[in-house]
Formats: structure tokens, C-alpha cells, sequence
């Protein structure tokens, strides 16, 4: 017998044995439709005489992998997900879950709601609620520790982080697990509990987990001390929720989860968080795909083998590429592909990779003092020292030599790509692949688009991003793409704050309080103060006279204080320690500074601090939005939350705005401006938007 119960859950019996299958591609989210079919193939189960047994499994590359967040902001639909695991956990006959794949926050709860779990060998389970401001709340938090207890379930819902088949087996999760077909291994189970006669096992019923409540209660004064001093919400309600599992009722701790989980649904920092998780994912989304044919990228020339270069050559290995490194003399050669060594060699010793690993990936580095010998490769990225002439004259050479299809990539920071691109005779293949140090680890890669660039070179780019496990941002050209410019305004507001008053080191607590992990000073010393020196004798010939300008850095390096790299920047370091000393002389170098200015110093509090320096970064977000340079908002958001720093838990500048209202912060705005300093000067496209009581969230 079949009965469609809908396209996204279907059903038939088999022999004795309800089959439910799940089909909501991709991922089998646990959406509106498939919550409705699920309540109701259980009861049409449950009501068939005919059926001895029930076993739910998904079609495609996974059971469900957790609730459909778009249904998040919306009016609940009912069923709701905890009703649809209660209703499956009160089922009178046996339930099985069959899982593959990632099974994932609302799907695991439904398999901890089933009666029996089996997996398959190569299935990941977890709960990642927490990535997402969130606990998990159909149940999750009641459930899991009854099976494993407390201090492993605390685990699982506080790292987000996925377990596989195997140990969570070992740890009461799972009861079986196959290397065979899932389906067929779920039936042959749902066959032995019937024929066993072992009925229905209710996973609120059981205790395996709480056998030892000394340890669960150490599990949960040691969550709590994990998190002391953590600004964040739903970390503290999921201990709270896992220590109602061991102390109330049944019914009593479910609506206790139910409270937190609204409690931490409605609140700032889940739809922060939630905003970013759909950001990263919508990044990918660029007009280029719909036209572009992704070029076949296979081998890869590195062009500097520096600190850049080889992160740049690492990373690309570690997506199983073919590098090819070109250095200018055998010496930084030798010192370049050291360094791609060593950063393998590191993660062996940290477990992360194996010998073997370490050996495969190597097997692809080949170095080079011979541009010919990039002619074969399908993409080159130059990673040279920030100088337009130097590069102009890598284009150049690369030009020559490179086959006809290949990629000339560019990893400057601020240098006009439009010009590059237009110094060659073939700047339709241009792009700009700015990575951030380092980049074998920093996850975010800039794909900036000339005027003059095919589609199949930026469609190509993100094929690239995808591959290295990156998230590229599509990028136009300006001085300082996208994060560069807003972290310009971002330390021309600190800098402002200190000529007129405050002192650099209260504006780096402000912004470590505000949830930054280093302030704008002390990323300074750890860049290097004379980085930032150098482009501002660049432009010094080109500098607007009636814009305010703060002198106190240039004395600085004119008094050779660098950074943490001489010992002594606006910290002062002792002798091999990271650990920076508030400086009194840096206090007077500024004070002197403002004096010669007639300055007369005033006092900031820390929330004034933190709004001034935001409302900079969103204004200038809201500028490249208006020039082009960004294609929406939420882009602005995922290259500052991972490219410098923005604490994730509250959505980038963009999604900070949206929050306090374009109108405050127009207003803020208008009280921060001068006519000297223009990073606060409302941009003209916050007026529509505001008439229309829009946020930036509508041009996304």
C-alpha cells in the first residue's frame, strides 16, 4: 500500500513496517510541510492495524540537517517541532530513525525522539544551535543528557561541533551502526525490535544518563565556569536547560526549554547571528553566475613566497592543487617553500593532518626562479610587496608567458586593479583574490572585479573560494575594497576620539568590551605602525587640506615605534612577550600633539566610544553600497565579522544599524559630524530608506 501524504513526506508499508520517507531537498529541513507529514504518517501508523512498527528515513544526501530557518522570523505554523517529536515519542508502536548524512539540530531531535537509532557509518550528528543564538528546542536539551549525560551532552550543545556515528554510539546516542545501505539496515532493525517483541522505549523515560548525578552536577558548575564572564545568551540557558533535565519532570523541563528557547529566539544576538548565517550563504550569489562557465583550475602559480604568499600556497594545497612557487633568487625561495614546510610540519605535530597527508600535499609544491615555468598553469596569483611599479612589472612578465584561458590574479590590498589590469593585453582575465593573513586559515577572500573582467573569471573566482573553503565576496574596485575603507573610518573615528580626548588604551577596552578581540591600537602594533606610515606618505601629496588630520602616529614612527615587532608601539613589550604595558610616554607624544593643535581635551564614556566608531563603519558601508563597490548589505557584514575582528554575535556594522534604526543612527551621525572629518557625515541614502521605514536589511 503508498499514500503520499505530501511531496515532502511520503509513506508505504512494507510488509509490517511503516516507512516513512522524508524529501525536502536539499537538506531534508524540517519546514512546515514536513513537521504536517510526519504528525500525520504517525497517525495514520498508529491507527493501522496492519502495521507492527514504524521506521522514519530520508531520501537524498541526508536526514533532516535541522529546522528551515527562514521560517524562524515568521508566524509559527503547528505543528511545531517539539509537538512533532512529542507526538512521535508517544507513538505505541516502536519507532525507528534511520540516519545518513549530517543530522543536525532539529533532525537529531527527531531521532532522539524515535524510539531506536541506527546510523550510518559515515553519518555526523551534533547540535548547532548555539551557532545561531539558539538551543535546541524541540526537546534536545531533555533528552540527549537521559542517554549520555550531563557533561557530553553540555559538550555537544555548547561547540556546535558534529560527532560521528561511531562515537556516538559508544556514547548512548545511537544504537546501531552499519557500513550497508541505511534503508535496508533500518528495516532489518524495525524487524528485530518487532520480532523481540522489545515495543516502544521512550527516550524521557529512560535514565542510562543520570545514573551519576555528583558528576552531571559537576558537569554543569564547570559549563557555568567555562562561560563566566561571556556576554553571550545561549550558552547559559542550554546549561540551564541540561540541569532542568536532571532536576524536573518530564512535562516541567520541556517547558523550560520551550521558555529559553523563545526567550533566546527573540533576543538581538540570535538575529545577529542568524543574519550572518544566511549572509555567508548569500555571498555566493552574484550576478556573474548566471552567465559565467567556471574555468578549469588545476595548477596554480604563486608569485612570493613572504608570509602572504605562502599562507596563499598552503591554502591552495590544502584544496589539492598543484602550486608552483616564483620567488626573485634561490635564497627566498628556499625561505618561502620553508615556510609552506613548516606550516604542514605544525599541523602534524597538532594532530590535525597526518604524515601522509603532510606528504601528499607537499608532492604538489614545486619552486621556481623561471617565470617560463608558470606558462602551463591555470591560474597565477602574485603575492609581491605593495608597490604598483613592482607589480605592473609581475604583470608584465606573466603576461608573456602565461597560455591563452589563464588567470592573473592580483592579492593587493589597495592598489587600483582597473589599472593593472589595463597595463596588459589581456584584462578580461584580471581579478583580485585578496586574501587575509593568514591565509591558510583566515576564511575570507575578497574577489574584487574589474571594469573589464569576464564572467567566467569572477564565476571562476568563486569556484575557487568554494574549493579552499572560503567565503568570497564579490567586491568592485576602490582604494581599500570593501574592509580596508571601512577599517579606515574605523581607526580614523579612534584616532579623532584620542586627539580630542580620550586615550588610546580606553578605546581599546571600549571596543574589547564591545566585543572586538583586540582594539584598533592594538591591531595597530600588531600590523605594524609603519604599514599604515607608508600609505599615508603615498597619499600625502593628494590629501584633502580641509580634512582633519591626526599627527600623533607619524611622531611615532618618526620615534621608531613600530609595533610589537620593535618592542614598542602605543604598548610598550618586553622582551619576547606579546603582552602589551600602557605607555606614559605615548601619552605625552599624544598630549603634546593635541597641545601644538590648541585641543583642549575632553572625556569619553565607553558606549560613546563604541557608537562613534560603528556609526563610521556602517556610514561608510552605507557609501560603497551607494557607489557600487559592495552588492549588498549583508556582504558589508560577512567581510567585516571575518576579515577584521566584528564580533559575530552581533551581525556585522550593517546589522548593527538595522537594530538600533536608521533613523538613530542618522541621528548619531549628524551629532558625531564635522566639517573636518566627514567619516560621520550622513550618506544621502539613509534618507529614502528611513521614509520608508526600511532598513539595510531591505537591499539585501
Amino acid at each position: 500500500m503508498n499514500l503520499i501524504m505530501d511531496d515532502s513526506v511520503k509513506y508505504h508499508v512494507q510488509d509490517d513496517i511503516a516507512v516513512i520517507t522524508i524529501n525536502n531537498p536539499p537538506v531534508n529541513a524540517l519546514g512546515h510541510a514536513v513537521r504536517a507529514g510526519l504528525v500525520a504518517a504517525i497517525e495514520r501508523a498508529e491507527a493501522d492495524n496492519a502495521v507492527a512498527g514504524v521506521l522514519i528515513h530520508a531520501q537524498g544526501r541526508t536526514f533532516p540537517a535541522g529546522a528551515d530557518i527562514k521560517e524562524f522570523d515568521k508566524p509559527l505554523l503547528d505543528p511545531s517541532l517539539p509537538a512533532v517529536c512529542d507526538r512521535i515519542e508517544a507513538c505505541t508502536k516502536p519507532v525507528i530513525a534511520a540516519l545518513h548524512g549530517t543530522v543536525l539540530g532539529g533532525g537529531f531531535e527527531v531521532a532522539l525522539a524515535s524510539h531506536y537509532r541506527i546510523a550510518a557509518a559515515q553519518a555526523k550528528i551534533g547540535f548547532p544551535e548555539v551557532n545561531l543564538g539558539l538551543l535546541p528546542g524541540a526537546g534536545g536539551t531533555q533528552r540527549a543528557p537521559r542517554l549520555c549525560g550531563a557533561a557530553f551532552a553540555l559538550g555537544l550543545m555548547l561547540s556546535g561541533k558534529q560527532i560521528g556515528a561511531f562515537f556516538a554510539k559508544k556514547r548512548g546516542l545511537i544504537d546501531e551502526v552499519t557500513k550497508g545501505n541505511i534503508l535496508d539496515a533500518g528495516l532489518a532493525m524495525a524487524r528485530d525490535v518487532i520480532a523481540k517483541g522489545t515495543g516502544v522505549r521512550r527516550t524521557l523515560e529512560r535514565r542510562d544518563g543520570l545514573k551519576d548525578p555528583i558528576a552531571n552536577q559537576s558537569a554543569i558548575k564547570d559549563a557555568r565556569s567555562g562561560i563566566e564572564g561571556s556576554v553571550l545568551l545561549a550558552p547559559a540557558k542550554i546549561i540551564d536547560c541540561v540541569e532542568a533535565s536532571l532536576l524536573l519532570p518530564d512535562e516541567a523541563g520541556k517547558i523550560f526549554e520551550s521558555i529559553a528557547f523563545e526567550d533566546c529566539l527573540a533576543s538581538d544576538q540570535s538575529v545577529a547571528l542568524r543574519h550572518v548565517f544566511i549572509s555567508e550563504r548569500m555571498a555566493a550569489n552574484v550576478p556573474e553566475l548566471a552567465t559565467g562557465k567556471v574555468r578549469n583550475i588545476s595548477s596554480v602559480g604563486v608569485i612570493g613566497g613572504g608570509t602572504m604568499g605562502a599562507g596563499i600556497a598552503v591554502s591552495l594545497l590544502d584544496g589539492d592543487l598543484d602550486v608552483v612557487m616564483l620567488e626573485r633568487d634561490a635564497a627566498s625561495l628556499e625561505a618561502g617553500l620553508g615556510r609552506v614546510v613548516a606550516v604542514f610540519e605544525r599541523s602534524v605535530v597538532k594532530k590535525r593532518i597526518t604524515e601522509e597527508d603532510k606528504n601528499r600535499k607537499l608532492a604538489r609544491l614545486a619552486g621556481t626562479l623561471n617565470m617560463s615555468d608558470l606558462a602551463g598553469v591555470d591560474l597565477a596569483i602574485e603575492a609581491v610587496i605593495e608597490d604598483r611599479a613592482i607589480k605592473e612589472e609581475v604583470f608584465a612578465q606573466l603576461d608573456a608567458v602565461l597560455k591563452s584561458g589563464a588567470i592573473l590574479a592580483t592579492n593587493t590590498s589597495y592598489l587600483d586593479i582597473d589599472e593593472l589590469a589595463s597595463s596588459i593585453s589581456r584584462p578580461q582575465d584580471v581579478v583580485g583574490l585578496h586574501f587575509f593573513s593568514p591565509a591558510n586559515i583566515m576564511k575570507l577572500l575578497e574577489i574584487v572585479v574589474p571594469d573589464a573582467t569576464s564572467d567566467d573569471v569572477v564565476a571562476s573566482g568563486f569556484a575557487l573560494a568554494k574549493r579552499l573553503g572560503k567565503i568570497g565576496v564579490r567586491v568592485g574596485v576602490t582604494d581599500g575594497f570593501i574592509g580596508n575603507r571601512i577599517l579606515k573610518v574605523y581607526r580614523l573615528a579612534a584616532e579623532y576620539m584620542v586627539e580630542d580626548g580620550a586615550s588610546p588604551y580606553q578605546v581599546d577596552r571600549a571596543m574589547r568590551g564591545y566585543g572586538f578581540g583586540l582594539g584598533p591600537f592594538q591591531v595597530y602594533d600588531l600590523a605594524g605602525l609603519d604599514i599604515a606610515w607608508a600609505q599615508r606618505k603615498r597619499h600625502a601629496a593628494t590629501r584633502d587640506p580641509d580634512i582633519r588630520y591626526t599627527e600623533f602616529g607619524d611622531k611615532m614612527c618618526e620615534a621608531g615605534w613600530f609595533g610589537q615587532k620593535v618592542g614598542r608601539g602605543f604598548y610598550h613589550y618586553e622582551a619576547g612577550s606579546r603582552q602589551g604595558k600602557e605607555d606614559q610616554a605615548v601619552l605625552d607624544l599624544i598630549a603634546d600633539a593635541r597641545g601644538a593643535k590648541g585641543i583642549k581635551p575632553r572625556r569619553f564614556g565607553d558606549a560613546e566610544i563604541q557608537r562613534r566608531c560603528v556609526s563610521a563603519m556602517a556610514n561608510e558601508g552605507a557609501k560603497l553600497l551607494a557607489q557600487g563597490i559592495a552588492l549588498r548589505p549583508s556582504d558589508i557584514d560577512v567581510v567585516m565579522i571575518h576579515g577584521y575582528g566584528f564580533p559575530r554575535w552581533r551581525g556585522g556594522p550593517m546589522q548593527v544599524a538595522d537594530q538600533v534604526g536608521l533613523m538613530q543612527l542618522r541621528s548619531d551621525l549628524r551629532r558625531f559630524d564635522t566639517a573636518d572629518t566627514q567619516i560621520w557625515h550622513p550618506v544621502e541614502m539613509l534618507d529614502p530608506l528611513i521614509l520608508n521605514g526600511q532598513g539595510f536589511g531591505a537591499l539585501n
